[in-house]
């Protein structure tokens, strides 16, 4: 796989973070408008549509800022049967890992307000991985916040077992293409308040 740190001079990575601030500013308008009405939203069309079913591990997050707050999603999924996983970040340049966490588990709280669960809390391996973002498009390119943490760890994941990828994002951020490197991992799936949409990968 080529390296995944870009370089000063790469074009990708400077369209990348041109799009970035459009991204932002889309997301906040929708943030503020819809972000309660969008979390249960998100809830109401579960999991079903990514064809793995109970008790198989779900990695959720949650949220900063103003990303999508998958709390209601995660809370049914708890209920249908579903194990629950956060990821945690080791260090710059290195993939995620994922502890076991239920809601009302204790959390500690590192960088960027980022909550994470104990590091007593085992180490599991999900099967499904929620993710945010800043914006995606049809094939299933994600725009992220340029630290690369979810294409290592889609990539670590992919080479271990089959595991499904959904984004989750107000329809606001979709966007026609999101400019993108051969080493960046497709999502699976993107959830919006609108409903799932599989990414077609062409």
């Amino acid at each position: 796989m080529s390296s995944i740190t870009p370089t000063s001079t790469d074009p990708i990575a400077e369209a990348k973070k041109g799009m970035r601030a459009a991204a932002r500013n889309a997301r906040s308008v929708a943030y503020e408008s819809d972000a309660g009405r969008a979390s249960s939203a998100i809830a109401s069309h579960g999991l079903s549509f990514a064809g793995v079913a109970a008790p198989a591990r779900v990695s959720g997050f949650l949220p900063i800022g103003e990303e999508i707050d998958p709390g209601p999603l995660m809370a049914r999924l708890v209920g249908e049967g579903y194990s629950l996983c956060l990821p945690v970040m080791e260090a710059k340049g290195k993939p995620l890992l994922f502890r076991a966490w239920a809601p009302g588990e204790p959390l500690a709280e590192v960088i960027w307000g980022i909550r994470e669960p104990l590091p007593a809390a085992p180490v599991v391996e999900p099967d499904i991985v929620l993710g945010p973002l800043l914006a995606f498009d049809v094939q299933g390119y994600r725009l992220g916040y340029g630290g690369g943490f979810y294409d290592r760890t889609l990539a670590r994941l992919r080479a271990l077992k089959p595991i499904v990828a959904v984004g989750l994002a107000y329809d606001a951020q979709r966007v026609d293409s999101v400019p993108h490197h051969d080493y960046d991992q497709r999502l699976d799936w993107v959830l919006t308040p609108s409903g799932p949409l599989r990414c077609s990968g062409i």
